[in-house]
C-alpha cells in the first residue's frame, strides 16, 4: 500500500493527542512507515520543522526533542515527491478551490491522488476532501 501522510500525524510522534483512538492510529502509521516507507510532498519538511520550532516557543518541547526527533525521522524511508509542486500548481489550484483546501492541503491531496495512495492526516478537511475526491484516507475501513 501506497503511503502518503502530512506533518500532523508526524508530530503525534513526538505530542501525543489527547485523544486515544488517534494516538493509536499515529503509532499503527509509524509502523507502517519505518516498515514500508512513505512519500511526502517537499513542503512536509518545511512545514515539520515549523512545526518543531513553534512547539519549542511555546515551551512543549525542548530543542533536544526537537532534534532527537529528527534524527530519528531521518531513520525512516519517507522519500521526497521528485516532481517539484509547480509542474502540479494548476491541478493542486482547482483541488483546493473545489474542496476548499488551503494550497498546502491539497498539494497532500493532490500526490495521493497521483501517486493512488492512502493519505494518513489527522487534518479533518483534508480527510473528508480525500474521501470525497476518492482517495482512501488511513484508518478507513477498506
Amino acid at each position: 500500500m501506497k503511503m502518503i501522510f502530512d506533518s500532523s500525524i508526524a508530530l503525534a510522534w513526538l505530542v501525543v493527542r489527547p485523544d486515544r483512538a488517534e494516538a493509536a492510529l499515529a503509532e499503527q502509521l509509524f509502523g507502517k512507515v519505518a516498515a514500508y516507507g512513505a512519500e511526502v510532498p517537499a513542503l512536509w519538511f518545511s512545514e515539520l520543522a515549523n512545526t518543531l520550532l513553534v512547539l519549542e516557543r511555546a515551551h512543549r518541547v525542548t530543542q533536544q526533542d526537537a532534534s532527537s526527533y529528527l534524527a530519528d525521522i531521518g531513520l525512516l524511508a519517507i522519500n521526497q515527491d521528485e516532481e517539484p509542486c509547480g509542474f502540479h500548481q494548476v491541478r493542486i489550484l482547482d483541488l483546493a478551490r473545489i474542496h476548499r483546501l488551503s494550497i498546502y492541503e491539497a498539494t497532500y491531496l493532490e500526490l495521493a491522488m497521483r501517486r493512488s495512495a492512502v493519505l494518513a492526516t489527522f487534518d479533518w478537511p483534508l480527510a473528508e476532501a480525500s474521501r470525497a475526491a476518492g482517495v482512501r484516507v488511513f484508518g478507513d475501513r477498506p
